[in-house]
């Protein structure tokens, strides 16, 4: 990864109408930062988190924007990640927020950007200043906005994995249970370790490929034991990497990204699945 990645270009087009602002009253303005995942493989879950936030009272603007450097960061490419860091910390400069729909990344923005600039006393007050304003998508809703109910429905049961970054950096664990409880038609059956790794970890899973299938194996059993036909995570990075392994298997489980579902946009193919036509 360098830093003249190309620029997500994609979910900037298309949200551009959620850049409006709204002149009849002071709203908080929140940069979404969209994530490289997100806006190549599953814009849809880019849509759902625009929509949550505002509908959560506030403005959504999506800045240009790269990759938050974690692919670099993990790999000890320092170089890298610092340049990619100021490239975000620069286009989100104008925001009073900056949220992603991804503990990954989140993780990346809000407590690995500053230790990329210690030493230098003015670029890491401009990381410090940046990491405070930084909140996953759910994490936002419920402990920034007060948001305690979606207007959403989704018939089924579903069961929740508990992404790594999310839980162990930024203590996501509540937050996405207490909305989904909120949703009409949908059951919350737990897993046996929801907290458990699921084998991504991103380069891991390409560097480590028989432990990292060993463990997604193990997760994939929890899954399935839990009989919910639906599985919930707030990574695509996991999403993807049970998803596909449920379809090798031939397990019947769909997976989706929650925000998806608290957005109302449940009924979209899941991931992995053809697009309709």
């Amino acid at each position: 990864m360098s830093p003249s990645v190309s620029p997500i270009t994609h979910l900037f087009a298309e949200l551009e109408p959620f850049q409006v602002a709204h002149a009849h009253e002071p709203k908080p303005r929140v940069g979404l930062f969209a994530t490289c995942l997100v806006d190549l493989i599953r814009p849809s879950i880019g849509f759902a988190a625009a929509k949550l936030i505002e509908e959560s009272g506030c403005e959504v603007v999506v800045p240009s924007q790269t990759c938050c450097g974690q692919p670099a960061f993990n790999s000890g490419d320092r170089a890298t990640a610092r340049a990619l860091a100021l490239q975000a910390i620069d286009a989100f400069q104008g925001v009073d927020y900056v949220v992603a729909p991804s503990g990954s990344c989140a993780g990346q923005l809000k407590k690995h950007y500053p230790e990329l600039f210690a030493g230098e006393p003015d670029l890491a007050r401009r990381a410090e200043a940046f990491s405070e304003k930084v909140y996953e998508l759910v994490s936002f809703l419920v402990d920034v906005r007060g948001v305690s109910a979606v207007k959403a429905r989704f018939d089924g049961a579903v069961t929740y994995h508990d992404s790594c970054a999310g839980l162990r950096e930024l203590g996501i664990k509540t937050q996405p249970r207490k909305l989904l409880d909120s949703v009409e038609g949908l059951t919350v059956c737990e897993m046996k370790d929801p907290d458990v790794c699921c084998g991504f970890g991103g380069t891991f899973s390409v560097k480590y490929g028989e432990i990292s299938d060993a463990i997604v194996s193990k997760k994939i059993e929890n899954i399935s034991a839990s009989n919910a036909p639906t599985l919930l995570a707030g990574d695509l990075g996991c999403l993807m990497n049970m998803a596909g392994k449920l379809q090798r298997l031939g397990r019947p489980v769909k997976a989706r990204h929650v925000a998806e579902v608290l957005a109302g946009m449940g009924d979209e193919p899941a991931i992995g699945e053809p697009a309709r036509r």
